[in-house]
């Protein structure tokens, strides 16, 4: 373990200044976000190695953005072990890249850039293509003007090659007409009118016979009318989005790139009610298989909500037509095609009811047009056996060589773990069972080379990376670290188990228990006690697993110990616990959370008469209830975006249902709630308990959350003030939900530890 800074003390933190030389290196762990792995190449004496290719992110506080950068690594492998492996060059500063992604051999790479525009010239999105020497094609995307900006996020968003390397499947918004006054002068339509024509005319040049491409969209998706005039009076029409953090994705279409001829096409022949992503080539580049989310009567927020109805569809692109390739009630989403072209996997959720469950992995055939379920649901998690399937998405590449197996990462309880999945027989191992305690999480597999992301509440990430053994001997598997990062002085941690206490038992689901992780100072006198801060997840179908988190790790080495509460409700404890939580927020979670601090009060050295609790979300949500029902216990709280009032949210934020989920009420968007729903919305609500808060309160709101809308803090920032409850409120604009901003999290930051040290009286 490397020694103390000279500034260490056992004491907590009190200056300003060091507390911002703290933040500013703890901060810099960089974050390594994607792994992609060359073709193998063989040496002369018959070895073999591989590049493989890292992108990673780290917060720049100078420049209050979060810059990326990749770093190279060389894996000499004998097909069954890694022989050797180190890096390739210093690492370098990735610029203005959207997306990006290697051809199935390797041979090329395609880039989605963005471009500044010169003076008053709008930015530009270009699509490159690079062979191992050079860049071979550059081509304007915003030029050809066939479609708005591409997505670039994880819900629509893609970058697919065809098979034969020959075409590119990408996501962007549909090309709306600039829409005119019902007074734009004759001279003026008159040109625009024209303008619009030869774009027609221009969509409407035949495709070179044999290529797999679509045809051009048709008026119903291209936005223009029949004539292909521009619409008047449309300037102020609502357009819906997909809410919180998709505030500008409305109406995705897929779109072709023919990279020989450096042109697009947008397909046609989705059915209207529907929304794609997710898309990748059919075998045999016949098609495109792609997710399609139903929109209709309306949109709802789809940002962490896997449980949005989407169905698996095929586009013939040579026959036509759009043919339905799973149920059309479920929620599916994460497609992944198997090596040999014969099967795809992919996740599936009930439509409605909780944002997060515990998913089942579907299986469909292709040439059989058989689907089979390879994993259900979990009802209860059992340790040493598999926990279920709890992520927002599979390994972009998952499939081993062999076509039959494939790898996930999924909470396990507090952990997150990574296991290897026979899709014959639905048998699953753990790869990390005999492994250092934490979370691991799959950034790629080829070849059976597989590379991972390990961490703990002390350890920033690292790279791992391994040979996948050959089936039933996947447990023998032997993780070699490939980057590593020395754990952070002054941190020691570790997983309570807790089981309520009879009277708190579910009626339906009992015999539940749950998790917390405790960080606490690992230096300074034994007789110190270190004060405490509680901090609930939000939600509330999420969990804190033991993985490197900066607020926490932050918190701990300037001397508070930190209680991480994995309340019944939170993923990876089994469907049974997800299931239990719905009617019953405001008591089962809040009784959950009470009962871990005052178990963790009695059985660890902390001091009782410093407890503090920060929450966002849902957390915030639990927070502000503890507050109000448990007021002699906490002397302080910050809150980021807290749910306040359920019964206000209800009609101002991008997830309508969760309210009425989590509250136990159906919901149906056709239907309002009844005097006695929003009384019950109300009373589950911490705006119920305002009277009894006594602790000061520190709320943080982002204006553009839509999620939870910043009216929900607005009403209790002015109920306390009007209370006399010392209070204060951070308005952070250009954020949302998540103030994931760096200028944002850093002041949120500073601002929580200067208002934790004053009110605990540190």
């Amino acid at each position: 373990m490397e020694p103390l800074p000279a500034w260490w003390v056992p004491q907590v933190l009190s200056s300003a200044e060091e507390i911002a030389e703290l933040y500013r290196e703890v901060s810099q762990h960089p974050r390594l976000r994607t792994a992609c792995l060359g073709p193998d190449i063989t040496t002369q004496y018959g070895g073999k190695y591989c590049s493989l290719y890292t992108e990673w992110s780290q917060r720049d506080l100078a420049r209050t953005e979060n810059i990326r950068f990749c770093r190279q690594y060389l894996i000499f492998h004998d097909g069954a072990s890694v022989v050797y492996s180190g890096p390739a060059g210093t690492c370098s500063e990735i610029k203005d890249e959207l997306l990006s992604q290697e051809s199935p051999s390797g041979a090329l790479k395609a880039v989605l850039r963005k471009v500044p525009g010169k003076e008053k010239e709008k930015e530009k999105q270009f699509l490159e293509v690079w062979d191992q020497n050079c860049k071979v094609k550059s081509i304007n995307l915003t030029a050809l003007d066939k479609h708005g900006s591409i997505y670039d996020n994880d819900q629509f968003g893609c970058l697919a090659w065809s098979h034969s390397e020959t075409h590119l499947v990408y996501v962007a918004e549909r090309k709306r007409p600039k829409a005119e006054s019902f007074f734009q002068s004759k001279a003026s339509e008159l040109g625009t009118s024209e303008n619009n024509m030869q774009h027609a005319e221009e969509d409407a040049i035949p495709l070179k016979v044999g290529c797999p491409c679509p045809r051009p969209v048709g008026a119903g998706q291209g936005g223009r009318g029949a004539d292909g005039a521009v619409p008047q009076g449309e300037q102020f029409v609502y357009r819906e989005d997909w809410g919180e953090a998709l505030s500008t994705r409305s109406v995705p279409v897929l779109c072709i790139l023919d990279i020989e001829g450096s042109s697009v096409s947008v397909m046609e022949g989705i059915p209207e009610h529907l929304s794609p992503g997710q898309a990748f080539w059919s075998p045999g580049d016949t098609g495109v298989v792609f997710v399609g989310w139903w929109h209709e009567p309306f949109r709802l927020g789809l940002r962490h909500c896997t449980n949005r109805r989407s169905a698996l569809f095929y586009t013939d692109l040579t026959g036509g037509g759009c043919k339905l390739l799973s149920e059309d009630t479920r929620a599916v989403w994460s497609p992944r095609l198997s090596p040999d072209c014969c099967r795809i996997v992919y996740l599936e959720n009930n439509a409605l009811g909780p944002h997060q469950q515990c998913s089942r992995l579907r299986m469909y055939d292709w040439y059989t047009r058989h689907t089979t379920t390879v994993l259900e649901a979990v009802p209860r998690q059992v340790w040493g056996t598999f926990p279920g399937i709890y992520c927002d998405a599979l390994p972009g590449l998952c499939w081993a060589a062999d076509s039959c197996r494939l790898v996930l990462d999924t909470a396990q309880r507090s952990q997150q773990d990574l296991f290897v999945v026979d899709t014959g027989t639905g048998a699953t191992t753990s790869l990390t069972a005999d492994a250092p305690q934490g979370s691991w999480s799959v950034l790629t597999i080829n070849r059976d080379i597989l590379v991972a992301r390990f961490s703990t509440p002390s350890c920033p990430p690292t790279l791992k990376v391994a040979v996948l053994p050959e089936s039933g001997w996947e447990a023998q598997v032997q993780w070699v670290c490939l980057q590593d990062a020395p754990p952070v002085p002054g941190i020691s941690w570790g997983i309570h188990t807790l089981q309520p206490p009879p009277e708190q038992e579910h009626p339906q689901y009992g015999g539940l228990d749950f998790d917390a992780i405790l960080l606490r100072p690992s230096e300074g006198s034994a007789a110190q006690k270190p004060p405490l801060v509680v901090m609930p997840h939000g939600g509330p179908h999420s969990v804190f697993t033991a993985e490197w988190m900066l607020y926490p790790a932050a918190l701990c080495r300037m001397g508070f110990a930190v209680l991480l509460v994995n309340y019944r409700g939170s993923l990876g404890f089994g469907q049974d616990s997800v299931a239990s939580l719905p009617g019953n927020v405001g008591t089962q979670d809040v009784c959950d959370v009470q009962f871990c601090v005052e178990r963790v009060l009695q059985e660890e050295s902390l001091d009782t008469t410093r407890v503090a609790l920060v929450g966002g979300s849902h957390g915030g949500f639990l927070a502000c209830h503890l507050l109000g029902q448990f007021p002699n216990t906490y002397h302080a709280c910050v809150v980021r975006n807290p749910v306040v009032n359920i019964a206000s949210m209800v009609s101002a934020t991008d997830i309508p249902d969760w309210c009425l989920t989590e509250t136990g009420l159906p919901y149906t968007p056709n239907t309002l709630p009844d005097p006695a729903q929003w009384t019950e919305m109300l009373c589950k609500s911490p705006i119920h308990y305002v009277n009894q808060v006594r602790a000061p309160v520190l709320l943080m709101l982002g204006e553009d959350d839509r999620r939870v809308p910043p009216t929900q803090g607005l009403e209790y920032y002015r109920a306390l003030k009007a209370r006399g409850v010392p209070t204060r409120l951070l308005w952070y604009p250009g954020n949302n939900h998540a103030l994931a901003g760096v200028e944002a999290e850093a002041d949120g930051f500073m601002n929580m530890a200067l208002w934790l040290l004053k009110h605990l009286q540190c």
